[in-house]
């Protein structure tokens, strides 16, 4: 059983490196491509790449859910299957965008299908004892780590060949992953373990609504919610930020997206299965929430150039709190509904992208515009430290009264 868990993990693992991997590699184009396609600077250009963003998170807030009800009926492999193929569509609607609306049909389309995390999460809850649910969700964060090492210096390299070279390589990846998946992946849920598909647990309302029968997990999915938020400070204005301030070339933004893929491997790989079991999910979640709020603190006022890459060391190191969190959260799940939970996260996951990006890029477009009070590109970043800290405050509140709640009912 351990043998099969084992190679189970390892090929949700290979197929969520590829699918990271094509990401990867149009994250240091995408800022150029949308500024050709609307004539404008880069200040305008995160404005688009925020409602860009929007767009693809409506989508798969809509019907992430129904998602992951269906692998809970069917199988996590065939829903997989159908989120990578979407995939490989988004990204060949994106190499050939004549214009910016093309780029929002693309990204429908990939917020449609794009339930490779939601499904790659129940997947790894099916082969995990509960034991082993942390360190084995941090594989996901390894594969995101990887995936951002190998992607964006694809990307950086390709770019030389034009902005839309970078997309078409990442459409060829996300098709040549689901082949991979259809002739490598094995089903992880088996048939007695499926339940029946249910419309009111499959919509975005009704599945939120139905972890309202899970209490006490509702407060540390708040806290979630806002380690999700603030995360767009980074994800949404890494590459506006550092063109707009210290003027990185696509290159040197795929070198540091490397160099966040490497620390963030080295951290959810390697570093929290030896972290994890010392301090447990618990301060897990505390002290990588704080270095969360630092990393971003740090990024605000960064001045040089070569500072964005040493304020990433404690900012990659806060990511032992997200698997922790995660870890918390399923553990008060049953078996049989995990892909139904993970189908709600990622549906909260979207309702903050629908908030994040948006906010984070018009934040940073505000604060560099000519008629802005003040110029601080920085912005978002310190807006991001203050929802680490929150999110740290609201964990140890909920989880506080539920240490309190159980040694009164002792």
């Amino acid at each position: 059983m351990a043998t099969n868990r084992k190679a189970a993990l390892g090929f949700i693992f290979i197929t969520l490196l590829i699918d990271i991997t094509g990401w990867g590699i149009i994250i240091p184009v995408f800022p150029k491509l949308i500024e050709e396609l609307i004539h404008s600077d880069i200040s305008t250009a995160s404005r688009w790449g925020g409602w860009l963003a929007f767009a693809y998170a409506i989508t798969q807030f809509l019907f992430a859910p129904v998602l992951g009800n269906l692998s809970d009926r069917y199988g996590r492999r065939p829903v997989l299957l159908a989120s990578l193929f979407g995939f490989g569509v988004d990204y060949l609607f994106l190499s050939f965008a004549p214009t910016i609306g093309w780029l929002f049909v693309g990204r429908v389309i990939a917020g449609i299908t794009g339930a490779s995390i939601t499904t790659a999460m129940a997947y790894i809850a099916d082969v995990s004892t509960q034991e082993d649910r942390a360190k084995n969700f941090g594989l996901v964060g390894a594969a995101f780590g990887l995936g951002f090492i190998i992607g964006p210096a694809i990307g950086g390299l390709l770019a030389g060949f034009g902005s839309r070279v970078p997309f078409l390589a990442a459409a060829g990846l996300a098709f040549l992953n689901w082949m991979y998946g259809y002739f490598v992946l094995p089903e992880s849920l088996p048939k007695e373990k499926r339940r029946k598909f249910e419309w009111k647990r499959a919509n975005p309302l009704g599945s939120l609504l139905h972890l309202r029968k899970y209490p006490a997990i509702s407060g540390l999915i708040f806290s979630l919610v806002l380690v999700y938020i603030a995360a767009h400070a980074v994800q949404s204005n890494w590459t506006f930020f550092t063109i707009e301030k210290f003027h990185w070339t696509p290159k040197l933004i795929g070198i540091s997206l490397a160099v966040i893929g490497a620390l963030v491997a080295a951290v959810q790989g390697l570093l929290i299965r030896v972290v994890n079991p010392v301090l447990g999910n618990e301060r897990s979640i505390y002290y990588g929430l704080g270095l969360y709020a630092l990393g971003l603190l740090l990024f605000a006022f960064a001045s040089q150039s070569w500072m964005m890459f040493a304020f990433l060391i404690p900012y990659c190191l806060g990511g032992i709190a997200g698997p922790a969190l995660q870890a918390t959260i399923s553990n008060h799940v049953p078996g049989n509904e995990q892909g139904e939970l993970q189908g709600a996260l990622t549906s909260l996951m979207s309702v903050t992208t629908i908030i994040g990006p948006p906010m984070m890029t018009n934040l940073f477009a505000y604060f560099t515009s000519p008629g802005a009070p003040m110029h601080f590109s920085g912005a978002a970043f310190l807006l991001g430290a203050v929802f680490m800290l929150a999110s740290a405050l609201l964990a140890y509140a909920v989880l506080k009264k539920e240490k309190v709640g159980v040694l009164g009912s002792g």
